[in-house]
């Protein structure tokens, strides 16, 4: 559990292993969001676990500890963090898949990018922050190092009430998101792997016309869009959580 006061859930990194009858030999990395937990993607673990595919929930690096912590990491540290727990999936099983939230998102693409991956899924990307965020980032950054956090972007009120993460965002973690949307966007005619592409139609955090542009930009024959009518930014726990974790067994199911 986290020590977090806003925290009423368990957060914590996991591990989930299919039963032996049902496990398929594939596994599945999932990633969450900036300033998130485990927690926002293990709904889609659990599902993935019942048509026999490990999946393993890290914490992404600079996550579960202080503010300045998260605030001193970078997006090659969350990339990397994100690359050795892949190499020691992919040597322990033959098909390794991808399911990334947000920024999870972005690093999922990035590393489908870099390295041998049999599909991904990705909820809620942003690939361009709205404005006038990006353009009045550098100078935010010379006078305050954080932007308070309202309630998390959920429409159904009992999973916001219950949402775990922290109450800022380091506004240099904004910046680095923005490095790595431009390390990632020019580079999307490389994934070429299947890749389903999710985004919550009332989401305020991610424009959800950025999933429509990950769609047609991506190299991938095999790919799917999945809009969630009724969530927000952080869909996989939302109205439409349940959904979504169908939709990505399925998918990933298939492969």
């Amino acid at each position: 559990m986290s020590d977090s006061p806003f925290a009423t859930v368990d957060d914590s990194p996991f591990d989930l292993m299919a039963e032996p009858g049902v496990a398929t030999g594939a596994a599945a990395l999932c990633l969450h969001g900036l300033t998130g937990t485990p927690y926002e993607v293990r709904p889609i673990a659990e599902a993935l676990v019942t048509r026999g595919i490990r999946a393993r929930g890290i914490r992404m690096a600079g996550h579960g500890g202080s503010f300045e912590a998260l605030a001193r990491s970078t997006r090659i540290d969350w990339v990397e963090c994100a690359r050795t727990e892949l190499a020691g999936l992919r040597a322990e099983h033959e098909r390794v898949f991808l399911v990334g939230l947000s920024m999870g998102g972005l690093v999922s693409l990035r590393l489908a990018q870099l390295e041998r991956v049999e599909g991904l899924v990705v909820v809620g990307v942003p690939l361009v922050l709205a404005a006038p965020i990006p353009q009045i980032l550098p100078l935010a950054r010379r006078l305050v190092s954080a932007r308070r956090k309202r309630s998390s972007d959920i429409q159904d009120p009992e999973a916001r009430a219950r949402h775990p993460g922290m109450p800022a965002m380091p506004l240099d973690s904004i910046q680095e998101l923005i490095r790595l949307q431009s390390e990632v966007i020019p580079e999307l005619p490389r994934i070429e792997v299947p890749i389903l592409v999710a985004h919550g139609e009332r989401d305020r955090t991610a424009r959800p016309r950025d999933a429509r542009r990950l769609y047609d930009e991506v190299g991938s024959t095999e790919k799917e869009i999945f809009l969630l009518a009724r969530s927000g930014h952080v869909a996989t726990v939302d109205y439409d959580g349940p959904a979504l974790a169908r939709a990505t067994a399925d998918f990933l199911g298939r492969r």
